[in-house]
């Protein structure tokens, strides 16, 4: 449903569509001259609540094919904007791009150049994608220049709603346009565009553009005049409900939720708020318990509580009091007491099926929010026929199942190192060129144009391992971006990195005795990690044997500390030799004992 929603902006057309007054109002300023190919550009600074979206995009109202281009910042991601291109039939063809800050907390330009051959968008003056298939042929029509804030229907797109999030304001800073004219323009690629005009929004011109007044289905909201403000400088658009329009907020903060980390507590509030006030560990109480400290987040709407004597087995609550906003006449919200949610650490290796339920040693796949420790972000599910042979695995249950159109997928993990595996299989298209996208781990690009049908072909598995993912703020995150149709995912599996350099994960408290934990991957190719406990520091020895009980591989791992270690033994022999498939056997210990395993070569 979301192609079908992104589109809209205002998928509406030149009339008012009657319908019953709805809950909220929302605001939208359109030219009233329409465009054709050039360069159409913003100064933004979006609105960061979740369930809602600003915009800037053009839009031909005037009837015949659809013809659309947009900007969108949703206001759930804190380091992503939405590119988008709508041609006849309502095809979408949605671009997520990950930005290094937050749309949310300051201004940032942004830009699209239209033109026959493509369209290319642009962040703070720097080309940060383009289209250039054929559907850009599409793109005939003359089109308005517009902007919106709206609360779309649609919370797999764009998020959970909370009423505590209003009122909402988008700020515009000025918008300019600059015509099409190759090889005798001023501005843009190659000077190929000529400016025109530009609005520093001082006042409403109201020769250049008109109030919005109408919704369309999907949206939440009405447009209506009032939300719509020039002051200062900057046009800001509303979202509010009924009896408070315009640029008015009243509301206090609210402690929407407060969840356990370690010894660490983080409370979400519904908006920004004052760093002086959110930094006062008075402002905080959970019976029991000692606060340290209180360190507003760079989202400036959290706050991570040092606690000491937090048990974690136990149920706490946490009281807020004073949290102040950054509104013009500030707004304190008077003691509000919310649960602690607790941490349920996931075990490593963590391997999901995504797109599908539980299956053999992969957990089920699950959208992501505050009381999970995992889950995805946006995207639709699909499921293929239980006859569908997938080569090159025997994991062929996971393959049948996609996640498509995924644009994060989030883990809670302590802070340190990860090996992150992506499992993939192209089931829908039977050619080249036909899906190709890029994926993020903690905002660096790690995988780029990937054309599964291009790298493995139709229904085989194909496997992307991102060796070394570092994680600092408790959150492992996977940003997917198309670049031709949807990402699509199908397995996801995350393991702590070996060898990686960067400060591995706290571990556990020292086990009281040894333990020897399966090896994994196993069956395995190539390589495979052998995973053990120490309850103190001890000279540990691998060795392996054939079926015959030969040692065939032996080495001193040398005195390892107390805690959860591991080996990675690449299979081979003891002079370097690689090993033929088979089955083999490992031996692992010290004075405090030893155990041994089975493992699988397959080559």
């Amino acid at each position: 449903m979301k192609i079908a929603w992104s589109i809209s902006l205002c998928a509406v057309l030149c009339c008012p569509v009657l319908v019953a007054a709805k809950n909220y109002k929302g605001a939208e300023l359109r030219t009233r001259e329409a465009y054709s190919y050039g360069r159409f550009e913003v100064r933004m600074q979006a609105a960061q609540r979740e369930g809602m979206l600003a915009s800037f995009f053009t839009y031909h109202d005037g009837g015949g094919p659809w013809n659309e281009i947009d900007l969108e910042i949703l206001g759930r991601y804190s380091d992503d904007v939405q590119f988008n291109t709508i041609t006849a039939g309502q095809n979408s063809h949605l671009r997520h791009q990950a930005v290094s800050f937050n749309p949310h907390l300051d201004f940032h330009t942004y830009a699209f150049e239209w033109t026959p051959a493509y369209v290319a968008w642009f962040i703070d003056g720097v080309e940060a994608y383009r289209q250039t298939e054929a559907h850009i042929a599409m793109l005939v029509s003359e089109q308005k220049i517009m902007m919106n804030v709206w609360k779309p229907a649609f919370t797999n797109w764009v998020g959970s709603w909370s009423d505590d999030a209003l009122p909402a304001f988008a700020y515009y800073d000025w918008v300019s346009y600059a015509a099409y004219t190759p090889g005798a323009g001023d501005t843009g690629t190659d000077n190929n565009f000529s400016r025109q005009w530009k609005d520093d929004f001082d006042f409403w011109d109201q020769t250049r553009w008109e109030k919005g007044t109408h919704t369309f289905n999907g949206n939440d909201c009405d447009f209506v005049p009032e939300n719509v403000v020039f002051r200062d400088g900057l046009m800001i658009l509303c979202l509010t409900v009924p009896d408070n329009l315009g640029y008015d907020d009243r509301n206090p903060p609210v402690a929407r939720w407060a969840r356990l980390s370690g010894n660490n507590v983080t409370v979400r509030f519904s908006e920004e708020i004052a760093q002086t006030v959110a930094e006062q560990r008075s402002n905080y109480v959970i019976p029991g318990v000692a606060i340290s400290a209180a360190q507003l987040l760079p989202d400036q709407m959290s706050v991570l509580l040092a606690t000491a004597g937090l048990d974690s087995s136990l149920t706490h609550t946490l009281v807020v009091m004073r949290a102040r906003d950054r509104a013009a006449t500030p707004n304190t919200s008077a003691a509000r007491a919310v649960s602690v949610i607790k941490e349920a650490p996931v075990t490593f290796p963590l391997q999901i099926n995504v797109g599908g339920a539980q299956q053999d040693d992969f957990s089920a796949d699950q959208q992501w929010h505050e009381q999970v420790e995992y889950g995805f972000q946006d995207g639709s599910t699909k499921s293929w026929p239980a006859d569908l042979e997938i080569a090159n695995t025997d994991d062929d249950a996971i393959y049948r199942n996609e996640r498509g159109g995924l644009v994060f997928y989030r883990v809670r993990v302590p802070n340190g190192s990860y090996r992150v595996t992506l499992m993939m299989a192209e089931n829908n298209f039977t050619a080249a060129g036909m899906r190709v996208f890029d994926v993020f781990a903690e905002s660096k690009m790690m995988v780029d144009d990937l054309d599964l049908f291009q790298e493995a072909g139709a229904h085989v598995a194909h496997v992307k391992t991102l060796e070394v993912v570092a994680v600092t703020d408790g959150i492992l995150d996977l940003h997917f971006a198309a670049v031709i149709k949807d990402p699509v995912l199908n397995g996801l599996v995350i393991e702590p990195a070996t060898a990686s350099g960067i400060r591995a994960p706290a571990p556990a408290p020292a086990p009281r005795q040894f333990h020897l934990a399966q090896c994994f991957p196993n069956p395995f190719n190539g390589a495979t990690r052998i995973r053990y406990e120490l309850a103190a520091a001890e000279r540990m020895q691998l060795r392996v044997f054939d079926l015959l009980g030969n040692v065939v591989f032996q080495k001193d791992l040398g005195v390892q500390p107390a805690g959860t270690r591991e080996f990675t033994w690449q299979a081979v022999d003891t002079s370097g030799l690689p090993l033929r498939s088979g089955v083999y056997f490992y031996s692992l210990g010290g004075t405090q004992g030893s155990a041994a395993g089975k493992l699988l070569l397959v080559k």
